[in-house]
């Protein structure tokens, strides 16, 4: 036989094989999966994980979820919150504090694993509705947080290191079913994967999410080869895509998971010294081994010389008839009868349960064209999406205008005087809860005064219409209105299913226009250590209007595109004097006056202010001080004291609110403090 027969030989098995491999996954039945999402498999790793998990949620608890701060967060009556049902409700501070309470005692009993499923339905309960409560809290890992209580609440997590299998030994060292580790395991396969999948946006990928980054001190290792602006684009953006949309192939094959481990756990770190987002890189730091071999601690213990039992049989796991016949034969005392061997229709609902989540899971972060009423310059509310700082906001003004109907007065509102963040600014379904919030307490004051005491700053009536106008620059963009001013909330049109109708477009036309605006800014700074420079842009037939405050100096306008008109109030005369300007033109502002630039071209206007800002000695305390807590160690050793406080606040919140409930005992809120 020739060489080419020879070769013929040795392809034709591996077509064989590939067909007989088809044939057996076309035989697969519904409790052939069953059973494989039941096996039995070692429950070391998984509750070492539910014991961290629990863990942080503590400490979670004192940050994100304001467990310091209940009275500031929840304790003002009239203070705006945004919930995602209408039927949700603020009960106050004391209810609010039991809660948190509920919250504490839950993720305590899921750590020490002791009532663990009790504890997971206290913690739960408590932490979705406030999750659900206020939408202007809402992250990505915050609803993270919630989904792993919701899988962990259906798996045997507590058959390790907990308290449940000290008291009950039916419950200690037992098998869990494959099913716990698989659930998990993808939920934070997805997590990394979808947030890859969301970087493949163009702003990301040419680099104008993220900035200023590269001058922090955990990239100072890459300083020696590349510049600040080289690590923002390579390490921050580009790396950061590659490693969110591979990193979790590479943790699930054997061969690459050490180095994918250490790149893993690399990038958490240094996103938790680069971001505020409290316990989130550490929940994904506990959860790693996930990725490893359910027996990972014995093999430790092994290597340390400990000695360890072996995990026994459960009736929460499917044996095949070769398992329970190894059990019966090793240890006499077992009995067939108390190991399932059998699928039930209650494990077939399970594995159903699971793969609608593993569904969902995908469905959600590219559900927006149904939900389109949250849909702004960005898809959807910030939580589900996965879209982890593909987007970022620098917003310059909020105006809140208030008419008088009856009387035709303008009133101007602090837009932070009910509010306890500025994110809802950004949503449009949050403005229109604003609005509603607003008209309320407006209201209110007024039914509480009588006409003696109303004065010309007040509303006289409950006729009245909101309008908001918000400026903000979306990836590094010109700063733009988002919503049309001249659009009253409070007689709103809106739907969860429909477009937002007062929206105004992001100029995505004028894209380009951004490295024009760095190359600018780059001269601009070169004049001064003080220099600064704004850029704006604005629709046709709509005006701006500002104030110029005594604290800057050599103030310009200039137009870069369209035309404007400049109109200058003159508060002595009471009349107004204005200039047009077109491409390139010129003119000094005044400073210490309110002064109006109208759009009057047929296409967007662009224009920029240049200025001077006054030497400030705070200012220099400030950098000082940030740059001193950039250097500082993880913030797990740093902030210890902080968070021995924050737990006692806490626990002065709760011991108030019941003494409160119980004997109507007074209790102090604190007010907020603007900085």
């Amino acid at each position: 036989m020739g060489n080419g027969d020879k070769k013929a030989e040795i392809q034709m098995p591996h077509c064989f094989g590939a067909k007989e491999l088809w044939d057996q996954v076309r035989q697969v039945t519904y409790e052939d999966v069953v059973r494989y999402f039941y096996q039995p498999t070692d429950p070391s790793s998984l509750g070492i994980i539910r014991f961290f998990f629990g863990l942080l949620m503590l400490m979670d608890l004192l940050e994100e979820r304001g467990g310091a701060d209940i009275d500031l967060r929840w304790g003002n009556p009239k203070d705006c919150h945004f919930p995602l049902f209408p039927v949700l409700v603020n009960p106050g501070f004391p209810w609010i504090s039991i809660m948190y309470f509920f919250m504490w005692l839950g993720a305590l009993g899921i750590m020490l694993g002791l009532k663990f499923r009790l504890s997971l339905f206290l913690f739960g309960i408590s932490y979705w509705y406030i999750l659900l409560l206020d939408k202007s809290f809402w992250n990505n890992h915050s609803y993270l947080f919630g989904v792993l209580v919701i899988l962990l609440a259906g798996s045997s997590a507590n058959h390790f290191g907990s308290l449940d299998g000290y008291f009950d030994p039916s419950k200690k060292n037992k098998h869990v079913p494959y099913w716990n580790y698989f659930i998990l395991k993808y939920q934070f396969f997805m997590l990394y994967f979808l947030a890859g999948l969301k970087k493949t946006d163009m702003e990301w990928l040419q680099g104008y999410s993220m900035s200023n980054l590269g001058h922090h001190w955990v990239f100072l290792p890459f300083r020696y080869l590349l510049s600040s602006d080289q690590i923002d684009y390579l390490i921050v953006h580009w790396f950061g895509f590659l490693l969110d949309l591979t990193i979790g192939f590479w943790l699930l094959i054997e061969f690459t998971r050490p180095v994918a481990m250490f790149f893993c756990a690399a990038f958490h770190l240094m996103n938790s010294r680069l971001f505020s987002i409290g316990m989130f890189p550490y929940v994904c730091l506990a959860t790693m081994p996930l990725f490893c071999e359910e027996t990972w601690p014995r093999k430790l213990q092994t290597l340390l010389s400990i000695e360890y039992s072996p995990p026994t049989p459960s009736q929460s796991c499917i044996y095949r008839k070769e398992q329970i016949e190894a059990y019966i034969k090793v240890e006499k005392s077992h009995k067939s009868d108390c190991i399932r061997d059998k699928v039930t229709w209650k494990h077939k609902m399970v594995v159903a349960l699971l793969m609608c989540h593993c569904g969902l899971q995908v469905f959600l972060p590219y559900s927006h064209f149904i939900t389109k009423g949250y849909n702004n310059w960005t898809k959807g509310l910030y939580g589900y999406s996965w879209d982890m700082m593909v987007h970022s906001w620098n917003t310059v003004l909020v105006v809140v205008k208030v008419v008088d109907n009856d009387t035709g007065r303008e009133h101007f509102v602090d837009s932070e005087a009910w509010t306890l963040n500025e994110r809802w600014s950004k949503h449009a379904d949050m403005c229109l809860q604003y609005a509603q919030c607003l008209r309320r307490n407006l209201i209110g004051n007024l039914k509480e005064q009588t006409n003696s005491e109303l004065t010309t700053n007040q509303i006289t009536s409950e006729n009245i219409s909101i309008f908001l106008d918000v400026w903000c620059s979306l990836n590094k963009r010109f700063q733009q209105r988002m919503y049309n001013p001249q659009y009253d909330l409070l007689n709103a049109n809106w739907s969860p299913f429909q477009p937002v109708e007062w929206l105004l477009p992001v100029l995505s036309e004028y894209n380009d226009f951004r490295k024009t605006m760095d190359d600018i800014s780059e001269e601009v700074y070169s004049w001064s250590n003080f220099s600064d420079v704004l850029f704006i842009a604005d629709f046709p037939g709509l005006y701006l209007e500002n104030f110029i405050n005594d604290d800057l100096r050599n103030v310009t306008l200039t137009v870069l595109e369209g035309a404007v008109a400049y109109e200058v109030e003159e508060e002595s005369e009471l009349q107004s004097t204005g200039v047009k300007l077109r491409k390139g033109d010129s003119v000094p502002i005044e400073v210490g006056l309110f002064h109006k630039i109208h759009t009057i071209s047929e296409t967007p206007s662009i224009y920029m202010y240049t200025f001077t800002r006054i030497e400030s000695s705070e200012e220099e305390d400030v950098s000082e001080g940030r740059q001193n807590v950039m250097y500082s160690p993880f913030p797990l050793f740093e902030d210890f004291q902080q968070r021995v406080d924050s737990f006692l606040k806490m626990w002065g919140h709760i011991g108030n609110s019941v003494l409160y409930l119980l004997f109507g005992r007074p209790f102090n809120i604190r007010s907020k403090i603007k900085g």
